[in-house]
């Protein structure tokens, strides 16, 4: 059950997240906060943030409108006949692709596929994390090729990640024109989607799907 201390405690959280300019802290920021609904992540981190924000964000993800709203309603939460809180909710997702050169793999997803390094950990960097609108991906480097030398040959069309994307076709133009090896050319499926697959230098296959 929540008490004031540990509600406090988690407003401070967010906004040091939000200095820190943590990339997932973003998603939470533009679901409750009615002002940042319309920003793409990079925005949400810019732009100005303070405690109150934070605190009407908490307020809001207990159902509160606001932090005042909130604190009159503490009572009923910490009451033992009180309705449980609701379940948590998953917020986004996070793939994880294995690497066998971080330089090369950042350099393919920014160069080629318009993504942005959000950041790299380690001297050399063993892991990354590069985004695009609403995606993002985690690298993580490995010692030798991340596939099986018969792995491909086995599974031919096996998946690392899929991107729901609004409209596929202007993406993968913009692919094409920057040189991107695609493992499937752009298609309708036979269940209405329009996908296409890109293979990245490490093999593994990103699919983009739109309607």
């Amino acid at each position: 059950m929540p008490n004031l201390e540990n509600l406090r405690k988690q407003a401070k959280s967010y906004l040091r997240w939000h200095r820190a300019r943590y990339f997932p802290v973003a998603a939470q920021i533009r679901r409750f906060l009615p002002r940042f609904r319309d920003l793409p992540d990079r925005d949400v981190l810019a732009a100005a943030f303070r405690l109150g924000d934070a605190q009407e964000l908490v307020a809001r993800k207990h159902g509160f409108d606001s932090w005042a709203a909130l604190i009159k309603g503490l009572p009923s939460m910490t009451s033992p006949t009180a309705p449980t809180s609701r379940s948590a909710s998953i917020i986004a997702a996070e793939p994880q692709l294995f690497v066998a050169d971080m330089k090369a793999a950042c350099a393919f997803y920014v160069e080629k596929l318009g993504f942005e390094l959000a950041f790299s950990y380690g001297e050399p960097p063993f892991y990354a994390q590069v985004s695009r609108d609403g995606g993002r991906l985690n690298l993580r480097q490995v010692a030798g090729p991340v596939f099986d030398s018969g792995f491909r040959a086995r599974e031919h069309d096996a998946l690392s990640c899929t991107f729901a994307v609004d409209d596929a076709k202007p993406l993968f133009l913009e692919f094409d024109k920057a040189g991107v090896a695609f493992h499937q050319s752009l298609r309708i499926e036979p269940w209405g989607a329009r996908t296409f697959i890109v293979r990245d230098p490490d093999g593994n296959l990103i699919c983009f799907a739109g309607e």
